[in-house]
């Protein structure tokens, strides 16, 4: 079967007018998508990750002498990934005495999780 095209010469069209309609539009807002961005961006790297994972499954706050042992990294290291969480307010800290305490924020993790979900 042969269909025959009738072919238009090609136009520029005036500058500034949009080639086409867009498809879809985003639903999420600017100010959702920067707050979802940083919680995303903190969770990019793999031992941050696997932080959360710890302190998702563990009953209660842990202490960072517990954490240290888990990953291949000194104190220090593991204490700038845990503050990274914190600022991006996955996790936050609890202090008693020399210790630091340890523990996730649930709905920090709500917006993004929402949105990945299957629609």
């Amino acid at each position: 079967m042969a269909v025959d095209l009738e072919l238009v010469p090609k136009q520029k069209r005036p500058p500034g007018e949009p080639c086409c309609e867009p498809v879809v539009y985003p639903d999420v807002e600017r100010e959702q998508a920067v707050r979802m961005a940083e919680v995303a961006k903190a969770l990019g790297d793999p031992i941050r990750l696997q932080l959360v994972d710890v302190l998702r499954k563990h009953a209660g706050k842990v202490c960072v002498c517990e954490l240290v042992p888990l990953f291949d990294v000194a104190q220090p290291t593991l204490s700038h990934h845990l503050k990274k969480l914190r600022d991006a307010g996955i996790v936050d800290s609890e202090r008693r005495g020399l210790w630091a305490y340890y523990y996730v924020i649930p709905e920090a993790l709500e917006e993004l999780s929402a949105w990945l979900a299957p629609a």
